[in-house]
């Protein structure tokens, strides 16, 4: 059985809990409460000057680009001073907070100690600020100077049966700049195994997509919000994942525009939002945002999707003339969905047919609707089908290609996007490929290679043996928590570019390092002068990046230096001499020279250097915004999918894993969840009053949750039982303390992504396995 305490991949749980406090959830998002939880936290960590300076160049021009979320920023100037969310606010006081790790501090703490404290502490111990090497054996780690931990890779590397043998992993907060100098570097050594954290969140929507409407990406603009008549969100979470999204949302409604929420948690951001930077956002009621909340079951989605395609149907609120000029596959998609009873429906969604009639009553009377949705919908093992649905309803009422209508996957990491643009892909295209040859004049690699799932699995069983991270917390970001620490151990090598302790840092291969990185936050100085880079958000915006602090260290490296010098001490070996053509210290000398060849290589960016210096940026083409479907036949393409089938045994419920209030991604700012009305507390299973008395549980019960796939058993310890409004046998909890039940092998249909949305699992009393 794999389970969360033995092996330090996760702080073991208190014996005794005890300062877990449950509110009543919050009715609204945003408020003083945000505000006040913002300040707190930047003053916290930055203090009262650093505070105001930062925070006032925050996501503005000459400034630098929010490190969290990839929500747009208006188009130009921008429109408020505070340009900014609370959790934006606290992503940049987590980067630029004054307190600091020096080598004294690994001399005092093994690597044992430090795995045995949380994500929360590890997080709160400052900004790193040398190079430090865990030599083979050690118990510590100890500081190394640059020169000798570039060599240190280098010979890693070069020391491979195969350049397939080593892993290089990408986060999605690394510029445009760094991302593509680390491809070509990755790929003039000769491999693909470029994985990155897109591969667990919107991998799923990138396939749809692409098989559909022949590109990876969303179709709309910020300005489409103002003009939508109705707009859904589904499986989303924006007050906390997105904040900034409220705001489009409450203009959309200002402006007549319904709102439809499809989710199986009743989240507040979605319910009602007071804007902070308004009087009514302080002292009113704000402005209510769901028109009508369809509480779906975790993965109902299909199912409900279908009745309200259905629904328009019948009433023939269909676009036939789109249809027939932009669309193939009509035909048998409708013969597919009118085959589908209304029972099938209601029972397999968890939704009455009259609350989809509701749905389709705002649907009739919209003619530019847009659907926005993340990993609520992503992370299914039919997550591309769900997503192709939604697709299929655009394209049923022609909402693509027009003012205030169009699909919006919103990204939950600020370059996510960007890096995939630039060449982080592990699946590249050939045309790709062919302009890197065309420009650096060597042979890339044309072999796929592995994703995040098949990066672990190799590591496990030997077939990769050094992995690179430029950036990230893999261990925690990845599924199957005990079989990943079990694969990063069995390496040779394990490296980490970071600004900040993590536990990826602590969980090693036979000799590991932590390289530390400037973060967005700070001035990067290269040869030339001041330097900034570049990224792109959900809507194919790229914009502009330049920090404004001092570095928290001396010998802190920005990344594209540390690709360069990667780059040069690697290649410096190898077999292709082709690599000595690239002129690495000139690259980084000037990041516009790392632009200009983005220019030549990548169609879209072209005179990047000139128009990334414009307010607000520019917008890299979309031919399905533009009414072009770059597919194989030139139009987009209606799919067919079942509807999938929910089977659980007695006492089995279904887990999602979800986010807290107080973190982003893998990082822990605190210990409350304030909307949903948790507090001092993460290992909690949000569970449906009527399922906690069928099974013989109360609120505040300790019992630990078991999963069982393919005959293997994971358990996860000592979670507190609070009661929730959530469907019947659905649960929730957060990650990264659930991810241990997510199996390594139950992954999405074509995407490959972590199923961590759908965890069959059993609760039992932490009592009952006492002394196991």
């Amino acid at each position: 059985m794999k389970d969360d305490l033995p092996n330090q991949t996760g702080a073991q749980p208190p014996e005794e809990f005890t300062n877990l406090k449950t509110k009543t959830p919050s009715q609204a998002a945003g408020g003083i409460p945000s505000v006040l939880s913002a300040m707190q936290h930047a003053l916290g960590e930055m203090g009262v000057a650093r505070s105001l300076v930062t925070l006032n160049r925050m996501n503005q021009k000459g400034g630098f680009d929010c490190m969290s979320c990839a929500w747009p920023d208006p188009d130009g100037e921008r429109s408020h001073l505070a340009e900014y969310c609370e959790n934006g606010a606290k992503a940049v006081a987590d980067e630029a907070m004054t307190k600091k790790i020096s080598p004294e501090f690994f001399a005092e703490h093994s690597i044992a100690d430090l795995a045995a404290h949380s994500d929360f502490w590890l997080n709160k111990q400052g900004r790193l600020t040398h190079p430090m090497v865990r030599r083979k054996g050690a118990t510590h780690y100890e500081p190394i100077a640059w020169d000798e931990a570039v060599a240190l890779v280098a010979q890693g590397l070069n020391a491979l049966d195969s350049p397939n043998e080593a892993v290089f992993y990408t986060s999605g907060r690394t510029s445009n700049e760094a991302a593509f100098l680390y491809q070509l570097f990755v790929r003039m050594f000769g491999t693909n195994n470029l994985p990155d954290c897109s591969n667990m969140c919107h991998e799923s929507s990138g396939t749809a997509l692409s098989e559909t409407i022949g590109i990876g990406k969303g179709t709309v603009t910020l300005e489409d919000f103002e003009k939508a008549q109705a707009i859904i969100v589904i499986g989303q979470n924006p007050g906390t994942n997105h904040p900034r999204m409220l705001i489009a949302l409450q203009k959309a409604k200002r402006n007549g525009a319904k709102i439809i929420t499809i989710n199986p948690l009743p989240e507040a951001g979605l319910m009602r939002f007071k804007h902070p930077q308004e009087l009514s956002g302080i002292v009113g009621q704000g402005t209510a945002l769901t028109d009508l909340f369809l509480q779906v079951r975790i993965n109902g989605d299909v199912a409900l999707l279908k009745g309200i395609m259905k629904g328009l149907v019948e009433r023939d609120a269909i676009a036939n003339e789109f249809i027939n000029a932009n669309t193939e596959g009509f035909g048998e998609f409708i013969e597919a969905l009118c085959s589908v009873s209304w029972d099938e429906i209601t029972t397999n969604s968890g939704v009455d047919q009259s609350s989809i009639q509701q749905a389709v009553d705002i649907l009739c009377k919209s003619t530019a609707t847009i659907t926005c949705w993340a990993m609520g919908l992503t992370q299914h093992k039919n997550a591309v089908a769900t997503i192709q649905e939604l697709v299929n309803l655009a394209l049923l009422q022609g909402n693509i290609a027009k003012p205030g209508a169009g699909l919006c996957p919103v990204r939950g990491h600020s370059n996510v996007q960007g890096d995939r643009t630039v060449g982080i892909w592990e699946k590249p295209k050939p045309a790709f490929l062919d302009a890197l040859n065309r420009e650096f004049h060597f042979a890339p690699p044309r072999e796929h290679g592995f994703d995040t799932v098949a990066a672990i699995k190799a590591m496990h069983e030997g077939r990769a043996k050094v992995f690179f991270a430029m950036g990230g917390n893999f261990l925690s970001a990845t599924p199957d928590t005990e079989f990943t620490a079990a694969a990063l151990r069995r390496c040779k090598l394990t490296a980490h570019v970071a600004t900040k302790l993590n536990r990826s840092h602590l969980i090693t291969g036979e000799q590991a390092l932590i390289l530390p990185c400037l973060g967005r936050t700070e001035i990067d100085v290269q040869a030339s002068g001041p330097q900034f880079v570049s990224t792109e958000n959900s809507m194919g915006v790229v914009q502009s990046s330049q920090g404004v602090n001092p570095p928290a260290s001396e010998h802190l490296l920005s990344e594209p230096m540390i690709v360069a010098r990667l780059a040069e001490a690697t290649l410096r070996y190898g077999t292709s001499s082709s690599s000595e053509l690239v002129q690495w210290s000139t690259l980084i000398a000037n990041y516009d020279n790392i632009r200009a060849a983005i220019e030549r290589t990548i169609p879209g960016f072209e005179n990047y250097n000139a128009r990334v210096r414009q307010p607000g940026g520019f917008y890299l083409p979309n031919g399905p915004r533009e009414g072009r479907f770059p597919t194989s036949i030139g139009k987009a393409h209606f799919t067919v999918h079942p509807i999938p089938p929910h089977e659980l045994s007695d006492g089995e419920l279904v887990m999602m894993t979800i986010r807290s209030h107080d973190q982003f991604n893998t990082t822990i700012y605190g210990l409350n969840d304030r909307y949903r009305g948790i507090f001092n507390e993460r290992r909690v299973v949000l569970m449906n009053p009527l399922d906690m008395a069928e099974l013989g549980f109360k609120a505040g019960d300790v019992v630990n949750l078991l999963g069982e796939y393919n005959g293997e058993q994971r358990i996860a310890h000592k979670f507190i039982i609070v009661a929730y409004d959530i469907p019947r046998r659905c649960c929730a909890t957060y990650f990264p303390e659930a991810n241990v039940l997510v199996p390594i092998d139950s992954v999405a249909e074509k995407s490959n992504t972590p199923v961590s949305k759908y965890v069959v699992i059993r609760l039992r009393k932490d009592t009952e396995d006492a002394g196991c």
